[in-house]
């Protein structure tokens, strides 16, 4: 059961639950003002489709990275050691249509295609990540952080769906009655989402050139050399400090309800500017540092979803 567990990353999971928890939380108390249509069920069903879709992914990964891992990070290959190929991928295609299932219904109930759409993409594009994609210079990244910053405007999907009617107006059915709900701060959030993890999966590349040479990836890394890989993800993560700066001086900002929350969200994403006088002074400072610092960046910015009052 274990090696079940370290399989899926419970980790990575934990963090999209969060995420997605967070964003729930926030709407809902910024709109204290108003009844905002909320199905606690129906959100549980989504955010449990989106963990397993995600838990498939890292199986699947898994799957056709075992070359490379038992390179790069010999101690954490599980598929081949502890659970057999085919029971991989057993697990992978049972989350999956278990995930496509659910999002069927909650389609059916809303009428609206967007969550099995976003889910069957969601899941085809992970597969053909760890099949194809991820071993094209940047657009495997490019699609890890995308997936990334899907998450929390998975939830603005349901709240979309589930307040703003299609049908003609009427004042006497509540079903064609639209409530307005601001969602700028879940896009600032996930605008942020994108640009460090894109600058996090690059550096997980330079991590990974060894191992990736065994499976025939063809990284940025090993295109441009490591040092300027480096660089150039430092620059990408700091988008979203000037995406808040952005927001700061050109944009309305009442979605940030209270200093605390501008001072959280820039000793996070501000944190980014550490990772520069970091790459000038200490040469020798270990990759797997940089991408822990962004992870730690990642939370902290989540974090700020709960500091609403």
């Amino acid at each position: 059961m274990k090696h079940f567990i370290r399989l899926i990353r419970p980790i990575n999971l934990a963090i999209i639950v969060l995420t997605m928890i967070g964003c729930a939380y926030y709407i809902h108390t910024t709109n204290y003002f108003q009844f905002v249509r909320f199905q606690y069920i129906h959100f549980a069903l989504l955010l449990f489709s989106t963990v397993l879709i995600a838990a498939a992914g890292n199986i699947i990964n898994d799957y056709f990275d075992v070359k490379a891992d038992k390179i790069n990070k010999p101690e954490r290959v599980i598929i081949g050691k502890y659970i057999k190929k085919r029971w991989a991928i057993v697990l992978h295609w049972i989350f999956n249509i278990v995930a496509v299932l659910i999002s069927l219904f909650l389609s059916f109930y809303y009428q609206s295609l967007w969550f099995v759409f976003i889910q069957l993409v969601i899941v085809n594009l992970l597969w053909f990540y760890s099949l194809h994609f991820k071993k094209k210079i940047l657009i495997g990244n490019f699609i890890i952080a995308l997936m990334t910053a899907v998450i929390p405007l998975l939830v603005v999907v349901f709240f979309k769906v589930s307040n703003e009617s299609t049908q003609a107006f009427s004042p006497y059915h509540a079903s064609t009655w639209t409530i307005y709900v601001d969602y700028s701060y879940i896009y600032l959030l996930a605008i942020c989402a994108f640009t460090l993890n894109l600058g996090r999966e690059i550096i997980k590349d330079i991590e990974d050139v060894k191992g990736d040479k065994m499976i025939k990836v063809y990284s940025l890394p090993m295109h441009i050399g490591k040092k300027k890989s480096l660089w150039l993800a430092i620059a990408i993560c700091q988008l979203g400090f000037i995406s808040c700066l952005t927001a700061i001086f050109f944009f309305n900002t009442s979605f940030i309800s209270n200093s605390l929350m501008w001072i959280i969200l820039f000793i996070g994403i501000g944190g980014t500017l550490l990772l520069i006088p970091i790459s000038i002074f200490k040469r020798d400072f270990p990759i797997k540092w940089y991408s822990l610092i962004i992870k730690v960046i990642l939370f902290v910015g989540i974090s700020t979803l709960f500091l609403y009052c």
